[in-house]
């Protein structure tokens, strides 16, 4: 079954070149002109993930992911021109699980779309252990369920699979390069801020005290652990 994608863009000409070479991709492919037509088209179409331009008129992306994120948590790519770190940060805080900056090769796109779409679990294995616990962290590997104290803990994929890489090696150190590697994928090694970022995410929805956490634990200098001391 071909895995969906919506293109959102106010450029036609994108849309198009978008979709020729999503379609010549195995993708299927929709599109929306503008934030509101997004938001419209997904609640109807429910794609496997969403190409999301950030500058659209009625309704810019940012917006588009904020709603979204709120019942959903289909994968997103942003596609920007706004190379500001404080916007690419903003797209992260909002939920997008990664961006690319226009213009940019279709190459590189197809790489970032096989990336996020493994993270999701669109691509790849159930990990061999059924779960994990520890504290008041349980997390249920072949559902994705993600709970604390028996709370479900809402994650975007790729807080997901970043998460779940830890917790598979709890108590071990692993280095940026091990992380960006296994959960982005190699063409990230140069990436430590999306780390930075991931895991000011992660602990901020899991820790009692993100200024002082007790799950996911710094190494400064060299990456992060799970603490299997808990």
């Amino acid at each position: 079954m071909k895995i969906r994608i919506l293109v959102a863009d106010d450029e036609i000409n994108i849309l198009r070149f978008l979709r020729a070479h999503l379609e010549a991709g195995g993708y299927e492919v929709f599109t929306a002109i503008d934030g509101t037509e997004a938001i419209e088209k997904i609640d109807l179409q429910m794609p496997g993930l969403i190409l999301l331009d950030i500058k659209m008129p009625r309704m810019d992306g940012f917006e588009v992911c904020r709603r979204l994120r709120e019942w959903s948590n289909i994968p997103v790519i942003m596609l920007t021109s706004l190379g500001n770190t404080s916007d690419i940060v903003k797209a992260f805080d909002l939920g997008a699980d990664d961006y690319v900056l226009k213009p940019f090769k279709v190459e590189e796109l197809g790489a970032r779309i096989k990336s996020v779409l493994r993270r999701a679990g669109a691509v790849g294995a159930v990990p061999v252990q059924p779960s994990f616990s520890k504290g008041n962290l349980k997390i249920d590997f072949a559902g994705r369920l993600v709970t604390m104290a028996g709370r479900e803990i809402k994650l975007t994929p790729t807080e997901y699979s970043l998460l779940q890489e830890l917790a598979l090696n709890s108590g071990k150190v692993l280095t940026h390069g091990q992380l960006l590697q296994k959960v982005w994928g190699p063409e990230y090694l140069d990436e430590k801020d999306y780390l930075h970022v991931f895991v000011g995410r992660l602990r901020a929805k899991l820790e009692p005290e993100a200024a002082a956490p007790k799950y996911l634990m710094t190494v400064p200098g060299v990456g992060y652990k799970f603490n299997d001391d808990i």
